[in-house]
């Protein structure tokens, strides 16, 4: 976090701005409040000593109270907004994740352990943030200023040591904020890697309980709790130390204007009541400066959730060259045009200038040995990466401009817990009964739409989850207004029959098909076959 304030949280979140100027106006405030609360106790003590009588104390006490009331209504105040402004910016951030997820759903980015530890736990830190940090930050702006300009008005020698101590602690509290921030994100990060690795094992389990390797994980997960507990006191230890630091400095500065205030009472080079005053209203120029080093490790962990989930919204932003499409021609289903892209940290072009064109109702086979590029493709034809040469359109639009019109079934099909027809109708969510038994008659399926699904297609085969994912298509092709199929080895896992009854209805669909395969009964029943890295020797 560069400067006091994260940038980017203020200038993505407006919810972030508004709240600073509300902090800002709460600080002065409560300024104003904090200087009649010492005018107040002043003149009551001073009072009682002069006269010994507490008739104009007595007066006194109604105005003592409505300051302490103003105070507690702002504090509230504050805190209620706090509230408000931290989910407002929580859930634009997460807004955000997801739809950068959905946009770039296929690239190597943060993995799905990842996104769900920031976007939940994480983002959640965000609250230290905008409930202590920030509304501290908007009294350390304005609450010195105001009481060191009274203190200077009263006693300007007790303002002038407050000026020279006041600056140390900004000064250590930069030092140590620097450190904070470094182990907070070392933290974060061995918190996350925690998370990966509890995640891959929970998906991986089957296959390790079925090798007999399931117990012999469990020293790697002890390893990795073992170093998130050590990062996390590593955390703790510098908090506390920096909290001790802070206070004591602030505690010196204080008694260095106590005691040079009280030999100059002593002497008479000062009033009492002013004497008193000054003293009262001391801690309280030192005390908003100090409580901001004190609360910024409340809003670490926030901070370190805000950059991860920044990152993972970076990612997904468009890179290489635009993708504006080609509007003035609009007969091509899909137009591969001289493009090229390279994966990060890869050596070769997965694609390098790759031209297709596929006109409306046609089906090309696109096929090819592993590597040559077949899923990349598809990948930038679903607008999932952006190519770093050449162009990509969907009739005549940039492709993540043209999802509406696509139609994808990938090789290893989403789901979600519920049944079939649940599943069915993401593509199409006004289907019918009817519309849902014809197209799953039409993917060759032998199950109704009421089967159940679990999690993950959880009860669905691979080449049932495969069916339902055509028949989805299919539905999203003759109600959904899409006019191309995007598949990938949509017949994998399927016997002859019920691949050529797919392969039909894909035809007689009438859109245009780019379909990624080895089997040679999906090659026979393409139109024309594009080879990726060159045809095979017959």
């Amino acid at each position: 976090m560069a400067g006091p304030v994260h940038p980017r949280l203020f200038r993505r979140a407006r919810a972030t701005r508004v709240f600073l100027v509300a902090g800002v106006g709460v600080g002065i405030s409560t300024a104003i409040l904090v200087i009649a609360q010492a005018w107040l106790l002043s003149r009551s003590v001073v009072s009682v000593f002069t006269t010994a009588s507490m008739s104009q104390a007595w007066g006194l006490l109604p105005w003592l109270g409505l300051v302490f009331a103003g105070r507690a209504a702002l504090s509230w105040a504050q805190n209620v907004l706090a509230v408000h402004s931290a989910a407002a910016v929580k859930s634009q951030l997460r807004v955000e994740i997801a739809r950068a997820r959905l946009a770039r759903p296929k690239t190597a980015g943060a993995s799905t352990s990842t996104i769900i530890n920031v976007a939940t736990k994480g983002l959640d830190a965000l609250d230290g943030y905008f409930s202590k940090y920030l509304p501290q930050l908007g009294l350390a702006a304005s609450v010195p200023f105001l009481v060191g300009g009274v203190i200077l008005w009263a006693d300007w020698v007790s303002a002038v040591i407050i000026v020279v101590t006041l600056p140390l602690i900004p000064v250590f509290m930069a030092l140590i904020g620097w450190t904070t921030e470094k182990a907070t994100a070392r933290r974060f990060a061995v918190q996350t890697r925690l998370a990966n690795h509890f995640a891959d094992l929970v998906e991986g389990l089957p296959t390790l309980q079925a090798f007999g390797r399931a117990q012999a994980q469990r020293r790697g997960v002890e390893i990795t709790e073992d170093a998130n507990r050590r990062e996390t006191m590593r955390t703790l230890y510098v908090s506390f130390l920096s909290a001790l630091a802070l206070e004591l400095l602030a505690t010196l500065s204080v008694a260095v204007v106590a005691v040079t205030i009280g030999t100059r009472v002593l002497y008479g080079m000062v009033g009492f009541e002013t004497a008193l005053f000054v003293l009262i209203l001391a801690p309280e120029a030192f005390l908003p400066v100090r409580q901001v080093g004190v609360h910024f490790h409340d809003s670490a962990d926030g901070v370190a959730a805000a950059d991860a989930a920044f990152a993972i919204i970076d990612e997904a932003s468009p890179g290489g060259s635009p993708q504006t499409g080609d509007t003035a021609d609009d007969t091509a289903a899909a137009r591969f045009s001289g493009v090229g892209y390279r994966y990060p940290g890869a050596e070769g072009d997965a694609l390098d200038g790759f031209c297709l064109t596929l006109a409306p109702g046609e089906v090309v086979a696109l096929s090819g040995a592993s590597g040559a590029g077949k899923s990349t493709a598809l990948s930038l034809l679903m607008g999932f990466i952006e190519p770093a040469r050449g162009s990509v359109s969907v009739g005549g639009l940039a492709p993540r401009e043209a999802r509406g019109r696509l139609a994808w079934v990938d090789q290893d099909p989403g789901m979600v817990a519920g049944t079939v027809a649940d599943n069915l109708r993401l593509g199409f969510p006004d289907a019918t009964t009817p519309d849902l038994l014809a197209a799953l008659a039409d993917a060759g399926a032998c199950f109704g739409p009421d089967k159940s699904v679990g999690d993950d297609g959880e009860g669905l085969s691979a080449g049932e989850r495969r069916r339902v994912a055509l028949a989805r298509a299919l539905l999203r092709i003759r109600h959904g207004g899409a006019l191309l199929l995007v598949l990938d080895e949509p017949t994998a896992g399927l016997d002859a029959d019920t691949e050529a009854r797919a392969l039909a209805s894909v035809r007689s669909s009438g859109a245009g098909a780019l379909i990624v395969s080895h089997r040679p009964a999906v090659l026979a029943a393409a139109d024309r076959v594009v080879w990726l890295g060159g045809e095979p020797d017959a």
